[in-house]
């Protein structure tokens, strides 16, 4: 960001907006260390809570389902990485087509909840999303998804550490997820996913963008590995959002296999650099999620709980969406004030706290992955039924 801060902000800041809008980027080139306990003002944030960002791994479930359709380790590793590829849009620049912008997500409560599916279509099988905010301090999400028919599981937590640098925002995505594949053989294959990380620019003129950069990988326990490196406009296409991903066979698996690249752009498609084929192309629609009414929903499940902070935002009532947003948070530091006195602390829901975690440890010393372990959330196999329809 070449503008000082001390110059004006641009159009797409609301004029009511522009003070606290300029105030909160001061405030933000202020802070030298984490900023998530930075509260943005109303207009730039987003009317959905971070407890919803899961359903996007799924917003292409027949992806997701035909991973197990693959014959072999490599096949499947290539679906793998397909769904991959096919998830970023949906997480890192839908809200730059419907918002205009990237929005800031509405930080989730401890034990908010999330639950939805994507019923079963042309016998691709039900798929479920069981989401729970497992920390606020710092805030983690949680989240299983499941089709059952096909033998599919993911499952991971999210959390983000955040900083400024060069007038931009950088943002740390720490967590990993794995995915499980029940074979016809009754074998297992498993797939470590790490995270990339983010980039946000734009934000003097109150238009942020999302840039995934560096790299992430996909190992599977097969020996295959996806490496998947991340550039901005000019680097490997010339264009924004642009990715290359090299599929690798296992160490020592000998001259029969070769290693298979892909190049383009994760929000609208990419190809097969050997054969020129589309490999994946998300352009086309997506199927949103399936929730249940509001109003049936429990108190803890995120729809109902941000209700009217998210009617405030879409309505661009943003007194009302302030107002609604601090009494929650109130609440949430009350609820902690109190357990505090009580002696007691909050009991998960659908997760379970595990120090480390086996899988990631043994898939990430395939490709010498750094840190060496982390810690993970198991899922109790306790969520809701979901209707199918």
């Amino acid at each position: 960001m070449s503008e000082s801060i001390e110059d004006q902000p641009g159009d797409a800041v609301p004029a009511s907006q522009k003070s606290t809008w300029t105030q909160f980027i001061k405030s933000i080139a202020n802070v030298s260390g984490d900023l998530s306990s930075l509260t943005a003002p109303p207009f730039i944030l987003s009317p959905v809570s971070l407890t919803e960002f899961p359903a996007y791994w799924c917003e292409r479930p027949d992806l997701f389902a035909t991973i197990a359709e693959g014959k072999t380790p490599e096949d499947r590793a290539r679906r793998v990485l397909k769904w991959f590829i096919s998830t970023l849009k949906g997480q890192y620049t839908s809200r730059n087509e419907t918002m205009g912008s990237e929005k800031k997500p509405l930080n989730p409560v401890l034990g908010e909840l999330f639950y939805g599916h994507w019923p079963d279509r042309d016998g691709r099988g039900l798929t479920t999303l069981v989401v729970e905010q497992v920390s606020h301090h710092p805030p983690i999400t949680a989240y299983h998804i499941a089709n059952p028919s096909r033998g599919i599981t993911l499952q991971g937590h999210n959390a983000q550490k955040t900083s400024f640098s060069g007038g931009n925002i950088i943002v740390k995505q720490v967590g990993h997820a794995t995915l499980t594949v029940s074979l016809r053989d009754g074998k297992k294959e498993d797939y470590l996913i790490t995270l990339p990380r983010l980039r946000i620019e734009g934000l003097w003129y109150g238009s942020p963008y999302i840039e995934l950069t560096e790299s992430s990988y996909i190992q599977s326990s097969s020996g295959w590995l996806s490496t998947i490196k991340y550039q901005g406009k000019g680097y490997f296409s010339g264009k924004s959002h642009s990715f290359k991903a090299d599929l690798t066979p296992p160490i020592g698996s000998g001259s029969s296999y070769r290693a298979s690249s892909f190049e383009g752009q994760w929000n609208t498609t990419s190809k097969n650099l050997r054969t020129g084929a589309v490999f994946t192309d998300v352009t086309g629609p997506k199927e949103e999620v399936t929730v249940g009414p509001v109003d049936d929903q429990t108190e803890w499940e995120s729809r109902r709980l941000w209700h009217k902070v998210a009617k405030g935002i879409r309505e661009s009532d943003f007194e009302t969406a302030a107002r609604e947003k601090g009494r929650i948070e109130n609440e949430q530091r009350q609820r902690r004030r109190d357990e505090a006195t009580a002696g007691t602390t909050w009991e998960l829901k659908h997760f379970t706290h595990e120090d480390d975690d086996p899988l990631y440890e043994r898939l990430g010393r395939l490709f010498k992955l750094v840190p060496p372990t982390e810690d993970v959330y198991v899922f109790k196999n306790n969520g809701p039924t979901f209707e199918d329809a």
